[in-house]
């Protein structure tokens, strides 16, 4: 069997019977990892002894008759590296933290150890997971594994890039301005945004915080369900938490969706989009028609987006990153300077008419989408671009004017507080192509009816089978 290649729902199952040892799971993907890490860069700490000893003291608890087998009871996971795991190296891309062990686990590293996860090791990621394109001074940058030479996107991107490899059966990912989607979309797997509070987040700074968003990035929407189904629900350290338990994910995705109206955007209101994104999507209509979805070309208005989305922004860096930047600049990347600086500029009156927009947004989407079951756009305004960019400097002859202005198209959803998926669309038809993923938005809290549109989509479409060219070789 293709075991780094197997669905995580399953590879559980195998376990779980014993048809397949955790022990011998395990030593799949730590090969797969030695064999396709170095060319891609995506795992920065990897801790093989360490997970192969859960792994063969889980098949010694398995053997003994009644033993109870938690639902990822032998799959491994590796943690993105700003997620604190006690005792493992957590660095956040940054110079600062290189040396870092915190003491305490996150809140989803005590639910998926609690679940039967084993720990592989940590996911790269850009300084602070700050900007869509995975790069840092401490590990260098993550590769596209469908291109060398390009992006494998951010924050997020060493997870997409291990789990598009087979190094990884499904990684968890932090989306803030697009870093689910962006690098779910360039790596051609699924990388779900959530509803904020649908996984909860502690230890966190601000425990109020409602912007980013924790979830999950998996080859298919199924098990990305599944490891949602670990990760969510209420925690009473994380006072916005939804209440719904996790297991409503694990209901099973299918579902009619004749006569089901759905919005269809090709540049949300008029943003500057690369053509090969469009061609790639514009076939993808009629997929949404063959569903039995009544299709109409529509879009809500996102006046008010950008600066809502960078004002929030701005003042979350001032918590987070502030005193670090004014206490060791020298060891801070430029972006988050800028960014930490921005909010130092805020006046009061700026960050309450943000706040006014914000929820005007919400409020938009939420009676746009009464109207319709689901919004449906492009995730990325341009396909995977150079490493050696810090970021795209244009997008179809439209300048960049900052680091955020090129994700847009993932931030305007963002704003709305609207659950969204990015899942897998299909290949720009260049000499080496592309990976392009649509965007799947749901109506307010409607995480598990996203899910649903991406699962029949993937299923109809079937572009989330084409693995890297790396990992065919």
């Amino acid at each position: 069997m293709d075991i780094p290649y197997l669905p995580a729902r399953r590879l559980a199952a195998l376990i779980r019977t014993r048809k397949l040892s955790a022990a011998e799971v395990m030593r799949a993907f730590i090969a797969q990892v030695q064999r396709l890490n170095p060319k891609v860069n995506a795992i920065v700490t990897f801790l093989p002894e360490q997970a192969l000893k859960a792994a063969k003291a889980l098949d010694r608890r398995l053997a003994r008759k009644g033993a109870a087998v938690p639902p990822l009871a032998g799959l491994p996971i590796a943690y993105k590296d700003n997620v604190p795991t006690r005792g493992i190296r957590t660095t956040s891309g940054s110079p600062v933290y290189r040396n870092n062990v915190p003491k305490e686990n996150h809140v989803i590293v005590e639910r998926l150890t609690a679940a039967g996860a084993i720990t592989l090791g940590k996911t790269n990621l850009p300084e602070f997971a700050a900007g869509s394109h995975t790069f840092n001074t401490v590990f260098g940058a993550t590769l596209n594994p469908y291109d060398l030479t390009k992006s494998a996107g951010g924050s997020s991107g060493g997870a997409a890039a291990a789990v598009a490899c087979g190094m990884l059966p499904f990684a968890d990912g932090g989306d803030l301005a697009a870093s689910l989607r962006n690098p779910g979309n360039y790596c051609n797997v699924v990388g779900f945004r959530p509803s904020p509070g649908r996984v909860p987040h502690w230890p966190a700074p601000n425990a109020w915080s409602s912007l980013a968003a924790l979830g999950p990035i998996a080859r298919t929407v199924s098990d990305a369900a599944l490891l949602l189904s670990a990760m969510a629900g209420p925690d009473g350290r994380a006072p916005t938490s939804i209440q719904e338990p996790g297991a409503v994910f694990n209901r099973p995705l299918q579902r009619s969706f004749r006569k089901v109206r759905v919005a269809w955007s090709p540049d949300l209101g008029g943003l500057p989009m690369d053509p090969r994104v469009t061609a790639v999507l514009e076939k993808q209509k009629a997929v949404f028609k063959s569903l039995g979805c009544i299709v109409e070309e529509a879009c809500p208005e996102f006046t008010g987006a950008t600066e809502a989305f960078e004002t929030l922004r701005a003042l979350s860096f001032v918590q987070n990153y502030g005193p670090l930047v004014k206490s060791r600049k020298a060891e801070v990347k430029d972006t988050v300077i800028w960014n930490v600086e921005q909010g130092w500029k805020l006046a009061p009156e700026q960050i309450a008419r943000a706040e006014s927009l914000r929820s005007a947004l919400f409020h938009r989407m939420r009676v746009f989408l009464e109207d319709y079951a689901f919004f449906l756009c492009p995730v990325n305004q341009l396909p995977p671009f150079a490493t050696e960019l810090d970021y795209p400097l244009e997008i179809a002859g439209t300048k960049m004017t900052n680091y955020l202005d090129w994700m847009k198209s993932c931030y305007y959803i963002t704003i709305t507080s609207h659950p969204a998926i990015s899942v897998p669309a299909g290949f720009t038809s260049e000499a080496t192509p592309l990976p392009v993923g649509l965007q799947i938005v749901g109506r307010y809290r409607d995480d598990f009816g996203v899910l649903q549109l991406a699962h029949a989509f993937e299923q109809e479409t079937g572009a989330w089978r084409q693995r890297p060219p790396i990992a065919t070789a």
